[in-house]
């Protein structure tokens, strides 16, 4: 067994948010102290679903590299890399396709959700529909054991280990990794708006480096409960944004408890409420801000830090791509050298 590695990652679609920090960025640096930790900005990803406008991938790979050292990854023990840098994830994809059938594809759930929610049945990019296989190619490439996801994700992860026993049974020895899933604690994070899911396209996050002005103004435009019209109504809890961010982010669980009973029996105001969340929230992300502020003014030392892990992960994942050749007889040349 090899020593744990982490493989994770986002698609530079736009800027981090909250969301993203409660989800997986707050695990991630815990996690660097203890583990060697891969983190993939996923542009190939990205475009099976923004093929029409590049750009908007391209655009957001400094954003979203600004957000990681933000959120207090450390690139001393942190390795970013960028997936379209990594050309073994490719060719890997290309031999795995060849162990999936379209019908198990279209059977994923994740990929079903995604199909239904964008509204793209039979007009779905082909690279769409075989993301699982790529994304098995990732975390297969990297050797990756752990892969944090959100419950949804986890059929992706199946399919993963397919891949991996389907291929470690047709050579005949292991040569690839099964990987497990680390669940985050926290479920996903609401939209300020309320609706069930926080998403930039939506407009409804709050974004890692915003502003002091702009974290208050969100906050107090967050959805609580319509039905506590007065102070001294008895108010719901379940279903009430502000509560749920509470939940997430106040590091005083006993407050908020203690909060929450107050507003279920009444007597407690909506503003205070707001109020509470809004220190909570300027505390946690001023510092968050700064260190923001400081990596998006050197983009060309951006660049090199994204670079130097890319370098690494390419050496990586080479020798993982070699190994598969060499387990399926496509090292034709390898005895000439």
């Amino acid at each position: 067994m090899h020593n744990p590695v982490i493989l994770t990652g986002d698609r530079p679609t736009g800027k981090l948010h909250i969301g993203h920090y409660v989800g997986s960025l707050r695990q991630r640096v815990a996690a660097q102290h203890h583990y060697r930790q891969f983190v993939m900005i996923a542009d190939l990803q990205a475009l099976t679903d923004n093929g029409h406008n590049p750009a908007k991938v391209t655009d957001h790979v400094l954003e979203v590299m600004a957000d990681y050292l933000a959120s207090g990854l450390d690139p001393a023990k942190t390795t970013f890399c960028l997936q379209s840098a990594l050309p073994a994830l490719a060719e890997l994809t290309t031999y795995y396709l060849n162990l999936v059938s379209v019908a198990r594809l279209e059977r994923n759930p994740t990929v079903k959700a995604e199909i239904q929610q964008k509204g793209f049945e039979r007009s779905l990019p082909a690279g769409f529909l075989v993301y699982p296989v790529s994304q098995a190619a990732d975390i297969t490439a990297f050797r990756a054991t752990h892969v944090p996801v959100g419950e949804d994700q986890l059929p992706m992860l199946e399919q993963t280990n397919e891949i991996v026993r389907r291929f470690n049974t047709l050579v005949g020895k292991e040569v690839l990794t099964e990987c497990q899933p680390i669940l985050s604690d926290t479920g996903r994070l609401p939209g300020i708006d309320g609706k069930a899911k926080m998403s930039k396209s939506l407009g409804n996050t709050i974004e890692l480096g915003m502003s002091i002005d702009e974290i208050k103004q969100a906050v107090f435009a967050m959805y609580t409960d319509p039905n506590h019209l007065k102070v001294s109504d008895p108010g719901q809890v379940e279903g009430n944004t502000v509560f749920a961010y509470l939940d997430a982010f106040h590091p005083d669980k006993a407050l908020v408890a203690e909060m929450k009973a107050h507003y279920q029996r009444g007597g407690l105001g909506d503003m205070r409420c707001k109020q509470v969340l809004n220190d909570c929230l300027q505390t946690l992300l001023a510092p968050m801000r700064e260190r923001r502020e400081a990596a998006i003014a050197d983009k060309r030392q951006l660049l090199r830090l994204l670079q130097q892990g890319t370098e690494q992960a390419r050496a990586l994942t080479d020798e993982v791509l070699a190994e598969v050749k060499g387990a399926m007889g496509l090292d034709y040349f390898s005895g000439l050298a």
